[in-house]
């Protein structure tokens, strides 16, 4: 798998919404000593634990249905466009198609047959996060 210093290097990455990432961050390095890794925006933090990674974000609501997100997994993958027409074909609800982002990240989000949100990516390139706006705090 390609590594891009954009993106934690675990494969599985949960995605944890908070009203407030920043004070979320705060609280899960003081209580569980999670460090911060990246800072994007206002709106989501990466931090390391361990030897894995989860994300802090802010909360989307679903326009159609009104609902919060829950938390939800990014799965780090290969070849992404294969991954979703096999997630597809055995009955996944594609919620977006597979798309490039500026961090190096080619990403997909599905729903699996329980309603349960998984993003899944592919890094295509290695990009410094200080390129698209991140402000790295530990790589």
């Amino acid at each position: 798998m390609l590594k891009n210093r954009s993106i934690p290097t675990s494969t599985v990455i949960p995605q944890i919404p908070y009203p407030d990432v920043t004070e979320a961050a705060e609280w899960l390095r003081d209580t569980f000593g999670l460090t911060i890794r990246l800072v994007i925006g206002d709106h989501r933090i990466q931090m390391n634990v361990g030897d894995g990674a989860i994300v802090v974000v802010e909360p989307r609501i679903d326009p159609g249905t009104g609902h919060v997100d829950r938390a939800f997994p990014l799965v780090r993958v290969e070849s992404i466009d294969s991954h979703c027409e096999r997630a597809r074909k055995h009955g996944a609800k594609i919620l977006h198609e597979p798309r490039d982002y500026p961090y190096g990240e080619r990403q997909y989000k599905a729903e699996d047959f329980a309603g349960h949100v998984l993003e899944l990516s592919q890094s295509i390139a290695d990009v410094d996060p200080r390129d698209w706006g991140g402000e790295p705090h530990k790589l």
